[in-house]
């Protein structure tokens, strides 16, 4: 593999926000065939009687009780609650950045809780792709490099990444913004470049922390219908946060979190499910 030509001080920043760190060998980013036959798959993450409690200063704040869920294959799925229901903390949990404290979590037919440190970095950044809020992009870099970047450190060949981060920047509507640094694009366009970096490297779940709060609703709502298109032509599942109903719309799945436990739990086409 060629040389990176990024700067030690980038990759260093990169792998803070990626999560992605450089691979011994180059990653299959291709899709498995299926011979073109449907493939019935089982659930991406299944959290079962999870409980986290977090300890400030002498007192012991539960945040997240018992909380079972599952999370259903190339599915939009949303967590709905008022801020401090616990939506970020079962996030970070199910994005393997977090760990509870009872409980089991399995992500990817993986039980997360059996692995090292060292492995679960590994696994996070071959399966978990990430959105943020403020975008998080690296600001020397153009929206073309910052989607291939998570593909660099990945050891992908030149040959792969001329592939697919040109595709991923006309998935997302970006095409002729290939060139221009995060300073020059509009905050919705920014967030289209965090989307397809996180399925950089096609991950099985994309997580995302309320990641239309900082756009207008205009824009809001394009996020969610790419997010939406983009479930359905990758077949990835989206999990993501938000205190506002009208997501709901969107959602495949929704789970109705209030202080720390699931009120409910609604699927389209199935109602309100146990």
């Amino acid at each position: 593999m060629p040389a990176n030509p990024l700067g030690e001080a980038a990759r260093a920043i990169a792998l803070v926000i990626t999560g992605v760190k450089m691979a011994d060998q180059e990653d299959d980013l291709e899709p498995a065939s299926t011979g073109g036959q449907a493939v019935k798959q089982g659930p991406v993450a299944v959290l079962t009687q999870v409980e986290k409690t977090y300890q400030l200063d002498s007192v012991s704040v539960p945040v997240i009780k018992g909380v079972s869920i599952l999370v259903r294959h190339a599915c939009f799925t949303v967590l709905l609650g008022p801020s401090g229901s616990g939506k970020t903390t079962l996030l970070n949990m199910i994005g393997c950045i977090d760990k509870p404290d009872k409980g089991e979590i399995i992500v990817a037919d993986t039980k997360v809780g059996e692995l090292s440190d060292d492995e679960l970095s590994d696994f996070r950044a071959k399966n978990i792709g990430f959105i943020f809020q403020n975008f998080n992009l690296l600001p020397v870099l153009s929206a073309y490099e910052n989607i291939e970047y998570p593909l660099l450190l990945a050891g992908a060949s030149a040959k792969k990444r001329g592939t697919r981060v040109p595709r991923l920047l006309e998935a997302v509507g970006l095409s002729d913004r290939a060139k221009n640094l995060p300073g020059q694009l509009s905050g919705g366009q920014r967030q289209r470049v965090a989307i397809a970096r996180a399925l950089a490297r096609k991950p099985k779940l994309v997580i995302a922390d309320e990641p239309t709060a900082n756009l207008d609703s205009q824009t809001g709502a394009s996020i969610l219908s790419l997010m939406r298109r983009l479930v359905e032509r990758y077949e990835i599942s989206f999990i993501f946060s938000s205190h506002d109903p009208d997501v709901i719309k969107a959602a495949d799945d929704t789970i109705f979190l209030k202080d720390g436990l699931i009120q409910k739990i609604q699927r389209k086409g199935m109602g309100e499910v146990s």
